[in-house]
C-alpha cells in the first residue's frame, strides 16, 4: 500500500470513529506539516525525510523552493557568512497603499528585511561574495533594496577582487515600487559590467523561478550560468508569448533544460552537487583556498 493510500485510510477511520462517539465533532485533522506531497509526481513522503533529502523529491527529482537560510546552510562553510547591509529596508518610494505594512509583516514571518541576503563567505574554503534571493518574500521581486544590495555586493567584490555567486529566484520587478523597480535592472547590470571589466568572475545559479526583470538583467549576465533541474526560467509568461506570436510553444519551454539546449544555461546541477560544483569552478579559475596561500 502506498503511503498516500495509507494516509487516506487512517483519515477515514479517525473520521468514522469520531462520528460514532461524538457526532457534533468535526472530522479529525491530520497535521499539515507531517507529510509532503510532490506537486509534480504526487509522491507522498514524510516531511522529515523530504528535508533530509534537501527538499528534493526522491521519486522524480523535483527541487522545491528553499528559504535563504536553507540555501545558505547547504552552500557556505559553517560560520563563514558575514552579511552586508543587514538593516537596509524600503521607504515606499511611490507611496503604494499599505506597502510598508506588508513589508513589515513579511519581515517578521520570513526573517529578512527584503527579498535578498548578500554577504561574504567561503565555499569549501574559497572566499567569495554571495547573494541569495528568497521567493518567500514577495516572490523575491526586485525593488530598490534588492537592486541596491546586489549593486553594493558587486562593488565590494570588485574592490576586493572576489568572485560573485548569485542564487536567483524572482517573479521580476516589484510593482509596488513602480518605475523605481525597473531602474534596478540598469543599476545591477552596470555593477556586473564594472566587476567584469575589472577581471572578476560571476557565477549565476538560477533556481525556481527566475523570471521577469531579474532574468532580463543581472541573472543572465553571469560568466558561467548554472541552474537546478527543471526550474522555470523566462521573461514574459507562456500565455502572453503564445498570444503574441500566435504559435504553440514546446512543452518544455522556459525550463532549464530547454534553455541549456538554446545556449542560455551552461550547466544543470542537482542540489546535492551544487556546493562542490561551485567550489570546483572557483578552483579552476585560480582563486586561492583560505589558509593555503595558493
Amino acid at each position: 500500500m502506498q503511503l498516500e493510500d495509507l494516509f487516506k485510510v487512517v483519515k477515514e477511520r479517525f473520521g468514522a470513529e469520531l462520528n460514532q462517539t461524538a457526532p457534533e465533532k468535526k472530522e479529525v485533522e491530520i497535521p499539515q506539516d507531517l507529510l509532503f506531497k510532490c506537486p509534480r509526481c504526487a509522491n507522498v513522503i514524510y516531511n522529515e525525510e523530504f528535508e533530509r533529502a534537501m527538499k528534493v523529491c526522491p521519486k522524480c527529482g523535483y527541487h522545491a523552493r528553499l528559504t535563504w537560510q536553507e540555501r545558505l546552510d547547504l552552500t557556505v562553510d559553517k560560520g563563514s557568512f558575514r552579511e552586508f547591509d543587514e538593516g537596509m529596508h524600503s521607504l515606499n518610494p511611490i507611496g503604494f497603499p499599505k506597502y510598508e505594512e506588508k513589508v513589515e509583516q513579511l519581515s517578521e514571518k520570513v526573517g529578512m528585511n527584503d527579498a535578498i541576503k548578500t554577504g561574504e563567505c567561503t565555499i569549501r574554503g574559497y572566499r567569495c561574495v554571495i547573494g541569495i534571493m528568497d521567493s518567500h518574500f514577495m516572490m523575491a521581486s526586485m525593488g530598490s533594496v534588492v537592486g541596491e544590495k546586489i549593486a553594493r555586493a558587486f562593488e565590494y567584490a570588485t574592490e576586493h577582487k572576489l568572485p560573485v555567486v548569485m542564487f536567483t529566484a524572482s517573479g521580476g520587478a516589484r510593482m509596488q515600487e513602480g518605475i523605481i523597480s525597473l531602474m534596478q535592472m540598469a543599476k545591477t547590470s552596470g555593477a556586473v559590467k564594472r566587476h567584469s571589466d575589472a577581471g572578476g568572475l560571476y557565477i549565476t545559479v538560477m533556481t525556481d523561478p527566475t523570471t521577469g526583470g531579474v532574468t532580463a538583467s543581472f541573472a543572465s549576465l553571469g560568466d558561467i550560468i548554472l541552474a537546478e533541474p527543471k526550474v522555470l526560467i523566462g521573461f514574459a509568461g507562456r500565455r502572453v508569448i503564445q498570444d503574441t506570436i500566435r504559435q504553440r510553444l514546446p512543452d518544455d519551454f522556459q525550463s532549464a533544460e530547454f534553455l541549456q539546449e538554446c545556449g542560455f544555461v551552461d550547466m544543470i546541477v542537482e542540489r546535492g552537487m551544487m556546493r562542490k560544483r561551485v567550489s570546483n569552478i572557483l578552483k579552476l579559475h585560480g582563486f586561492p583556498k583560505e589558509g593555503t596561500g595558493r
